[in-house]
């Protein structure tokens, strides 16, 4: 295992997910959310066909199109259309702090779901969690955005996702996994431009670099994800996960002039240390039950 590296290429992914974001941000502001998500589907799609011939693996296997995977790309599309509409009306840093309760929402998930054994100083981490995340969307609170409901909304959809994966047969490739979820995103987005009445908008010049940029960004963070957890370990890996909030924050200060004020940081804060603390008492167990072993 290459751990340095491993940590190099997740730092790397989580800076290049923050600049998919911003470009993402940035075209809303003139294209509909079910347009972006329809040209992200189709392109990113395309990229991952092209991974897998060029490994040979098989796009149609039997395994890879099951309910299960079906499942799993479904969330994935429903969890795009949240995420993509929340970028288009709540600042970035905001939507970046709210995401990074997704790790505590999969334990949750897990206890209640796939009967994992959660004690009470891990819920109480949880607990503290999702404090942060009332402290930063502050509902029934001047202030009060609804629009950052759809993080929360978003964060559950990627859980859902990330819970069904751990049941995916592992003889499924991971880029055909990655297929069939833009195939999804692609799908959920030319829905909601059809039953939601958003129009077309023809493309501008200004926006080549931009979906260009959502594009590649997109693909790069996610293959160097892959690449990571194959080269390092996941216990020495998962923590640079939250260095995505601080490019966020910073993309959303440069880009869009936005200023955190202080109880968001403090609860973005709060999220990072219940999550860290969850994560530590996890990889503490684990070792505990390879010693009993």
């Amino acid at each position: 295992m290459n751990n340095v590296n491993g940590i190099l290429l997740i730092v790397a992914s989580m800076a290049a997910f923050s600049l998919e974001d911003m470009f993402i941000k940035h075209l809303s502001v003139t294209v509909s959310t079910g347009q972006i998500m329809l040209v992200l589907g189709v392109f990113c799609g395309f990229l991952f066909v092209l991974m897998s011939l060029a490994t040979r693996k098989r796009i149609f296997d039997p395994f890879a199109w099951k309910l299960l995977p079906m499942l799993r790309a479904g969330a994935e599309g429903i969890a795009a259309l949240t995420f993509v509409t929340a970028l288009s009306l709540v600042e970035l840093s905001t939507v970046a702090a709210v995401f990074q309760a997704l790790p505590l929402v999969v334990t949750m998930g897990a206890a209640l779901f796939l009967g994992e054994q959660v004690g009470w100083r891990r819920w109480s981490a949880i607990g503290v969690g999702f404090v942060g995340v009332l402290m930063i969307i502050r509902p029934g609170l001047e202030g009060f955005q609804p629009e950052s409901l759809l993080v929360v909304a978003t964060v559950v959809g990627i859980a859902a996702r990330d819970l069904i994966t751990r049941r995916l047969d592992a003889r499924v490739a991971s880029s055909v996994v990655a297929l069939q979820a833009y195939v999804s995103v692609a799908l959920v987005g030319a829905g909601a431009m059809l039953f939601l009445g958003q129009p077309v908008a023809p493309l501008q010049t200004a926006q080549i670099g931009p979906y260009l940029g959502a594009v590649g960004f997109g693909v790069l963070g996610y293959y160097g994800i892959v690449k990571a957890m194959r080269i390092g370990e996941a216990s020495a890996l998962t923590p640079f996960r939250y260095s995505r909030l601080v490019f966020s924050i910073t993309a959303g200060m440069l880009m869009f002039g936005e200023r955190p004020d202080a109880v968001t940081i403090f609860g973005a804060t709060l999220i990072i240390g219940s999550g860290m603390y969850t994560f530590l008492r996890e990889r503490r167990l684990a070792k505990e039950m390879a010693i009993a072993a």
